[in-house]
């Protein structure tokens, strides 16, 4: 598994308006890329300021299985409790399907992919 972050300001000048954060994750979501996972999730919110839409793009992930997802779902509530909020960004048909099966498909906004270096919708 790979990992990028991707801050990136509104043009606006407006200091109301959220940053985003895109979270770039590929390969698999499993517990042999864990470590990994958990630094770019939870790390990448706890840093990011108050407002912050954070977007985790798993346009490039292949997998996940229990262990990716508790990490989604730990990187959820650290989201909610920080201020933030948390789209998940062209998920594939088995990461939905995973959500469904697990009841977990209606905590998470689900987005379109992001383009590199392109402005989060």
């Amino acid at each position: 598994m790979t990992s990028e972050q991707e801050q990136t300001a509104h043009p606006e000048t407006d200091r109301r308006v959220p940053q985003n954060l895109v979270l770039r994750v590929s390969g698999e979501m499993d517990l042999d890329h864990s470590a990994e996972l958990r630094t770019l999730l939870l790390d990448g919110v706890a840093r990011a300021p108050h407002g912050t839409a954070v977007v985790v793009d798993l346009q490039n992930s292949s997998f996940c299985d229990s262990t990716g997802l508790n990490l989604l779902l730990a990187a959820r509530e650290l989201a909610l409790e920080t201020g933030k909020s948390i789209t998940l960004a062209a998920p594939s048909h088995q990461m939905v399907r995973l959500l469904e099966l697990t009841g977990s498909a209606g905590l998470f906004r689900l987005g379109p992919a992001v383009p590199t270096g392109g402005r989060v919708p």
